[in-house]
């Protein structure tokens, strides 16, 4: 039963049509829960705008009513941001019909859209003018550009292309008070004051709305290559990536590391995936190289580094995909881990990053105290090397229940957390704050930072109704 007066629910009504409005609790079920089911809450209603002007307007009528808004995108993320509260005032603010792209300017290498396209959409328009927008992720076909903004996605091209914020020129949003501020300029040098845009990348929708963008794209790839190698040691991944990036340069698009311990679990959950090797490995890296070039000669490229890296001990064994069905196998491998461990009980995810120098030592120290305080712990460590960002996730000890394992979830965050702050690191490299790492914030941010956060949210939002509870 909502919670707002019928007159405001009219004049919502009256902006967005009965179309915009959903207000029946079985169709409003799919907005108050995440893809996990791990975060779920309940809504006055859910307001579906279709354009900036209609999300202005539903804005200033949620603050004159001192309604709290919670936007929401494709509801693909893991700390909870997008979920409402349990209260059941909240109203739902869903971007999902604002999906137009409103213009590529291909001479300029942009492309503006607006927050609810979905990403895999933005990445086929690019194709289709013959150009690339990198940005990839396991949920492409699901997230909006919104939601990859706010939190300031990441991804597995970030080693060569960076990460949303690296990719975004200008940005439109609806503020807190209702106004809309034009910041669409798709300008690499605009040098007259604060850049405004990195105030709401990342800022989780609690500092305004993000309603469209210009974003930047990148010349196609026309050569591709892919290999599987196998490592004694994350150092030696470390070594690897550093002889890759000299050797190749750009052209290195792709460098993940994985645990064999990750890989088990994709080998015995996931249908189809096989071991490239005949021998078991303690680690994996999966590369790859792009190049502009039709017939850029990469493979050799790719086999010089590696067959040098054999000789010197850093990596034990190699294969190079020859095919696209090949290519798809290996990543298979790298994209199954997060959904194979599903099917080992609770997975106690940590998206963490450290300097790529820290990571060996890294993994070493924390792993050496989750196993002293919690026997039998399986550690499932993989990640983008090359930007430092690993997922250090824990399963349950073979033959443990999940209430008891479960119980041990802060004190097992603290131990990976204390080590990552410890290595100069951040508690969140690509999956935001959310609900979910709120109050660890609090603990591992300095005191002047979370000042300055506060300031800015005080001056942006100062009623607070702007994604309350989430990220301060």
């Amino acid at each position: 039963m909502s919670h707002l007066s019928e007159a405001f629910t009219r004049a919502l009504e009256q902006v967005v049509g009965s179309a915009g409005l959903i207000q029946d609790p079985e169709r409003m079920n799919s907005y108050l829960s995440d893809w996990r089911n791990a975060y779920r809450g309940k809504a006055a209603l859910v307001v579906r705008p279709a354009s900036t002007a209609e999300v202005a307007e539903v804005v200033r009528l949620c603050r004159e009513a001192s309604v709290a808004l919670v936007p929401q995108g494709g509801n693909t993320g893991l700390c909870g941001g997008s979920i409402p509260d349990d209260s059941g005032t909240q109203v739902v603010l869903s971007l999902t019909r604002m999906s137009a792209i409103r213009a590529i300017d291909v001479a300029n290498e942009t492309i503006t859209v607006e927050a609810g396209v979905i990403l895999q959409r933005l990445q086929e328009a690019a194709t289709e003018v013959g150009r690339l927008f990198p940005l990839s992720l396991g949920a492409e076909g699901s997230c909006t550009v919104g939601g990859n903004m706010a939190t300031n996605a990441g991804g597995t091209a970030v080693l060569r292309y960076g990460n949303m914020r690296d990719l975004t020129l200008g940005l439109e949003v609806v503020l807190a008070d209702g106004r809309v501020w034009d910041g669409l300029r798709g300008l690499r040098k605009d040098n007259t004051g604060y850049d405004l845009k990195h105030l709401f990348i990342g800022s989780e929708g609690t500092l305004g709305i993000i309603t469209a963008a210009v974003l930047k794209l990148f010349p196609a790839v026309h050569s591709l290559t892919t290999a599987w190698v196998a490592l004694p040691s994350p150092q030696a991944a470390v070594d690897l990536i550093g002889r890759m990036r000299t050797l190749c340069g750009d052209r290195l698009t792709g460098f993940e590391l994985m645990s064999r311990q990750s890989v088990e679990f994709v080998l015995q959950h996931v249908t189809g995936c096989n071991d490239p090797f005949n021998e078991v490995h303690p680690w994996y890296v999966l590369i790859e190289l792009s190049d502009t070039l039709v017939n850029a000669n990469l493979a050799q490229m790719l086999e010089d580094g590696l067959g040098e890296a054999l000789a010197q001990g850093e990596a034990l064994d190699a294969v190079v995909a020859s095919n696209d069905a090949q290519v798809a196998a290996l990543w298979a491998l790298r994209e199954g881990i997060s959904e194979a461990q599903n099917h080992e009980g609770p997975s106690l995810k940590h998206d963490i990053s450290v300097p790529v120098s820290s990571i060996p030592a890294f993994i070493e120290a924390t792993d050496r105290k989750l196993k002293d305080a919690f026997p039998g712990v399986r550690i499932v460590a993989y990640g983008h090397v090359g930007d430092g960002n690993l997922h250090y996730n824990i399963s349950k000890p073979v033959g443990t229940g999940d209430v008891p394992f479960k119980a041990h979830a802060d004190a097992i965050m603290h131990v990976i957390y204390d080590a990552t702050i410890a290595f100069a690191g951040s508690i969140s490299a690509e999956h935001g704050l959310g609900q979910a790492k709120r109050e660890a914030a609090q603990h591992y941010k300095g005191a002047v930072e979370l000042e300055l956060m506060r300031t800015l949210k005080q001056a942006l939002d100062p009623v607070g109704l702007m994604n309350p509870g989430k990220l301060l």
